[in-house]
C-alpha cells in the first residue's frame, strides 16, 4: 500500500511521469507509402518471401535495419535483414535451408541458391531491452569466460560489454536496443507500412545520424558501436549527413574500449570501413572526428599511407569498383597498403646479396609477422597476399613460356592490376604493363608477335648496356695483384696459363677454379649471391 501511494505522489509530481511509464521505449508510428515513398521493387524478392512465409505462419516479419534506411534514402541495399517475433528454432523449422549460428546473438541464416549465386537473408528475434546493470557478469571477456558464459541468455563483462544478449521481447524493445534511429525502422514489404519508434524518418529529413539512448553508455554496451558511426556518417556524408554533435562527443573517450573487443572482430569491422565503397571518405572521417590513430594497428597504417600515392591510388581504385557493381578482395587492398614494408624489407635483403625470390619471401613474412599476426595472416587471405607480391618479379620475365605460364595462374589479373597500379605511379615502366595488358587478352599469333617484341627489346638493351670487362691474363696483371695473395710487390705471377710463353723449363697445371666462379673477368672466388641469374625467380 505504502509502495503505491508512493509511486501515484512520483506520478503527480513528474508531469507526464505516468506516461513514460507505461511507454519507456519510444511510441510506434505506423508511415503510410504516400510518406515514406519507399519504391516496393527494390526490395529483394527473397526477403519478401522470408517475410511472407513467417507472417503466413503466424508471425510478425519485417525488412529491418540498414535495407529501410538506404531504401528510405533512394540507395540500393548491399542486403536484406529480417526481423521477427518467432525464436530462431522456430524460424529454422519453417525453411529447408536455414541455419541457427552465433554465440553473442542468435540469429538465423535462410540461404536461396546454390554456389556463387546463392543469397544468404539474415533474420533475428526481437530482442527484450535489458538493463546492463542487472545482467550477470563475468570477469573475463568472451574467449577467457567461454564456459562460464554457457548458460547465460543476457551477460556482460567488467567494462559493461554485452556479451551474451538471446532475451526475446517485444518490437518496441528490440528498436530501443538498436544503435542508431535510421537503423531502427520496420517495413512490411506486404502492407509497405514502415513502423518507427524513435524519429527515424524525421532523422532521415533533417540528415542526422543520432544515437538512441545515452552515446556513452551504447559505446559501453558494444565499443564497435564507435567503427560503425564513422562507417554510417562516410558513407551517408555524401548526401549531406552529420553526426549528432551528442552522439559524437563520447567518441574519442570510448576509444580504448576496443581494445577488449575481439581480434577478429576488429579485422572484419576495419575491412568493411574499407571496401563499402566510401574508404576515402573514411579515412577524412577518422581524421575529422580525432580517431586517426588507435582503433586497430592496421587500419592506422592505412590512415597514415593514405596520402601515398600507392595506397591513394589503391583506395581509390577500391571505391570505384565497388560503386560498378564489380567484386573487391581484402587481398588486394592490404597487399597495397603492405607493400611499402615488403619492398623496404626485400630492397633491405637484395643489398646482402641474398637472392631474389628468397629475399622477397622472407621479407613478406616479416611483415605478416609484424602487420596482421595471427587474426587473419596465416589463411587463404595471406595466401592470395603474397601470391600477388611474388608475380611482381616475374612480370619483368617474358622469355620462354614465363609469360604463359603467368597468364594460367588463377591470381593472375589481380597481380596485374596491382603492377598496373605500381606503373601509374612510375615505380614500373608504363611499356611493360602495357605490353602484360595487351599479352593477357592476345590471340596464340599476336601472342607470338609480342614475344618476337620483347625479345626485340632484349637485344636493345643488351646492345646499349656497356660491354663486359675482358679477360686479362695473369702475367699480364698489375704487379700490386700478387700481393693479395701475400707474395711480395713485384714478385713473379704464380700459376701461368697453361701454354704461355714464360720461360720456365716446364709447365705448371692451371688452378681449378672454384665452383660459382663470376664470369668474364671475374675474381676465382664466388660471386655475390645477388648478383647471380635467377630465371627460375
Amino acid at each position: 500500500m505504502i509502495k503505491n501511494f508512493i509511486d501515484k505522489l512520483l506520478s503527480k509530481a513528474s508531469p507526464g511521469g505516468r506516461k513514460r511509464a507505461a511507454n519507456p521505449y519510444g511510441k510506434r508510428v505506423e508511415v503510410p507509402a504516400s510518406v515514406h515513398g519507399i519504391d516496393p521493387a527494390q526490395v529483394d524478392r527473397r526477403a519478401i518471401d522470408v517475410v511472407r512465409t513467417l507472417q503466413q505462419a503466424g508471425f510478425e516479419a519485417y525488412v529491418v535495419g540498414g535495407a529501410v534506411r538506404d531504401l528510405l534514402l533512394g540507395l540500393k541495399p548491399k542486403d536484406f535483414d529480417v526481423a521477427t517475433n518467432a525464436t530462431p528454432e522456430q524460424v529454422k523449422g519453417l525453411f529447408r535451408r536455414a541455419f541457427i549460428i552465433g554465440r553473442r546473438f542468435r540469429i538465423v541464416h535462410v540461404v536461396h541458391g546454390r554456389g556463387r549465386e546463392h543469397e544468404v537473408i539474415e533474420v533475428s528475434t526481437f530482442r527484450a531491452y535489458m538493463d546492463n546493470a542487472a545482467a550477470e557478469q563475468v570477469s573475463g571477456n568472451e574467449k577467457t569466460s567461454r564456459s562460464a558464459l554457457a548458460g547465460m541468455t543476457h551477460a556482460v563483462d567488467s567494462s559493461g560489454r554485452v556479451l551474451r544478449d538471446n532475451v526475446w521481447g517485444p518490437q518496441d524493445e528490440d528498436a530501443t536496443r538498436r544503435d542508431f534511429t535510421l537503423n531502427a525502422m520496420y517495413y512490411d514489404p506486404e502492407s509497405q507500412i514502415v513502423v518507427d519508434y524513435h524519429h527515424g524518418i524525421e532523422d532521415a529529413k533533417k540528415k542526422t545520424l543520432r544515437m538512441i539512448g545515452d552515446p556513452a553508455t551504447r559505446y559501453r554496451e558494444d565499443p564497435v558501436r564507435i567503427i560503425r558511426a564513422v562507417r554510417f556518417v562516410a558513407k551517408l556524408g555524401g548526401l549531406g549527413f552529420t553526426l549528432d554533435p551528442k552522439t559524437a562527443a563520447p567518441l574519442v573517450q570510448s576509444q580504448q574500449l576496443l581494445a577488449d573487443v575481439p581480434q577478429s572482430r576488429m579485422f572484419d569491422e576495419m575491412l568493411k570501413l574499407l571496401q563499402t565503397g566510401h574508404a576515402i571518405a573514411t579515412i577524412e572521417q577518422l581524421k575529422k572526428l580525432g580517431l586517426a590513430k588507435g582503433i586497430y594497428p592496421l587500419l592506422d597504417v592505412v590512415v597514415e599511407r593514405a596520402e601515398t600515392l600507392f595506397v591513394q591510388a589503391a583506395l581509390t581504385d577500391t571505391d570505384r569498383r565497388v560503386k560498378e557493381g564489380k567484386p573487391v578482395a581484402p587481398s588486394f587492398l592490404l597487399a597495397c597498403v603492405l607493400w611499402q614494408d615488403v619492398k623496404s624489407g626485400w630492397e633491405r635483403r637484395l643489398a646482402k646479396d641474398e637472392y631474389t625470390l628468397p629475399a622477397l619471401q622472407e621479407a613478406i613474412d616479416d611483415v605478416f609477422e609484424r602487420r596482421i599476426g595471427d587474426v587473419s595472416g596465416r589463411g587463404k587471405l595471406a595466401a592470395d597476399m603474397r601470391e600477388i607480391w611474388v608475380m611482381q618479379p616475374r612480370f619483368e620475365k617474358r622469355a620462354g613460356r614465363v609469360p604463359e605460364s603467368m597468364v594460367a595462374q588463377l591470381r593472375f589479373r589481380a597481380g596485374f592490376d596491382f603492377m598496373r597500379l605500381r606503373a601509374d605511379i612510375g615505380e614500373v615502366d608504363e611499356a611493360l604493363a602495357s605490353w602484360w595488358q595487351e599479352y593477357s587478352t592476345a590471340d596464340e599469333y599476336r601472342r607470338h608477335d609480342l614475344m618476337e617484341q620483347a625479345r626485340e627489346e632484349q637485344k636493345a638493351r643488351s646492345r646499349a648496356a656497356p660491354p663486359a670487362a675482358r679477360r686479362v691474363p695473369r702475367d699480364a696483371a698489375p704487379a700490386p695483384a700478387a700481393s693479395r695473395s701475400g707474395a711480395p710487390a713485384g714478385a713473379p705471377q704464380a700459376e701461368p696459363l697453361e701454354g704461355a710463353a714464360t720461360g720456365a723449363p716446364k709447365k705448371r697445371r692451371r688452378r681449378r677454379r672454384k665452383p660459382g666462379g663470376g664470369g668474364e673477368g671475374s675474381a676465382p672466388s664466388a660471386a655475390p649471391h645477388g648478383q647471380a641469374p635467377h630465371s627460375g625467380d
